[in-house]
């Protein structure tokens, strides 16, 4: 079985650039997801930002999600549960303006320290995306110009706490399903595990580590890079022991961003063309409804809305 990708960013500065460079290629290639070390943020802040997070859960959020799962009957249930999902969660929005200071419940030191997290991690998303430019052969900045918009990328943060749940077989964390966005950065629990992605058929796990950041692709990446980069099915299992950790952050193109698969990417023939041309937002609606199923639907969904955004391009950024 093939080792889970783990890139060590430190390296692209090293004579190991090039072998560096290559197992981003073939993570983006044939799964999807890579797990990031050495990728420049202050470990500190990182075990702040898990410190406070775990504060936070069990002073507001405990109480709220024991009452959740009460109400739904989740604790008790005898069959699969297709409906529902065995997590606490809020979210936090960043650009292109953030709502942090409205979020209610926040401690000033927890607000303080996902701010200067969402700063690294933006930062994180930006080099990155320069990097997958790089594999594809596309000028640098240009995924970050086809995510822009008018008015900058969507980047926001979902929280979410795992607690153990006494049928993980019934109930799932999260249920299976691929990300609609654009580039996903992970802080996940490093002793409590349960994230797995879908490869050649198999579930296969996604190792925690300590100080890790786990990137994986969304569906806009697939439709830029015109299948080149897939967006992989994924899915939390609940845990009988322990409660589980996960900030995950999305960098996402803005509402009105226009996506389509890089010119470069298509061959002269139309018929290289896979994916349609949309407008974000009309994407994220459809998706809205149809998160837990198949993606290639939605996709011949967009085809139908094609013409609506046939003739925009890349909105200039200012």
């Amino acid at each position: 079985m093939e080792a889970f990708p783990i890139i060590d960013l430190q390296k692209l500065n090293t004579a190991e650039r090039s072998a560096t460079m290559e197992k981003i290629k073939d993570a983006c290639e044939n799964w999807g997801f890579f797990e990031l070390v050495n990728h420049g943020i202050p470990v500190e802040l990182m075990d702040t930002v898990e410190r406070l997070n775990k504060e936070h859960y069990k002073k507001f959020m405990e109480q709220k999600f024991k009452e959740m799962v009460a109400d739904k009957g989740l604790d008790a249930v005898q069959t699969e549960i297709s409906d529902a999902d065995w997590e606490s969660t809020f979210f936090l929005k960043h650009l292109p303006v953030s709502n942090i200071s409205e979020i209610p419940d926040l401690e000033h030191d927890f607000r303080k320290a996902m701010k200067e997290f969402a700063v690294g991690l933006e930062n994180l998303a930006e080099n990155i995306l320069d990097l997958l430019c790089e594999n594809l052969g596309l000028e640098k900045g240009y995924l970050k110009k086809a995510f822009y918009g008018s008015e900058g990328p969507n980047f926001g943060t979902k929280v979410s706490n795992y607690p153990p749940c006494p049928t993980p077989e019934l109930v799932k964390g999260l249920r299976a399903h691929t990300d609609a966005g654009g580039l996903i950065l992970l802080f996940q629990d490093d002793k409590v595990g349960g994230l797995q992605l879908l490869k050649d058929g198999r579930w296969i796990d996604v190792p925690p580590m300590h100080h890790s950041i786990v990137i994986n692709l969304g569906d806009q990446l697939e439709v830029i890079s015109n299948g080149k980069y897939k967006s992989v099915v994924h899915r939390v299992i609940a845990q009988t022991d322990g409660s589980r950790m996960s900030v995950a952050s999305f960098y996402n193109p803005g509402n009105d961003a226009v996506i389509y698969p890089a010119p470069e990417l298509v061959e002269e023939n139309a018929e290289d063309k896979k994916y349609p041309k949309f407008v974000f937002d009309d994407y994220m609606k459809l998706y809205a409804g149809l998160k837990f199923q198949e993606k290639e639907p939605r996709f011949e969904a967009m085809k139908a809305m094609e013409s609506r955004a046939g003739s925009l391009g890349p909105i200039p950024i200012a």
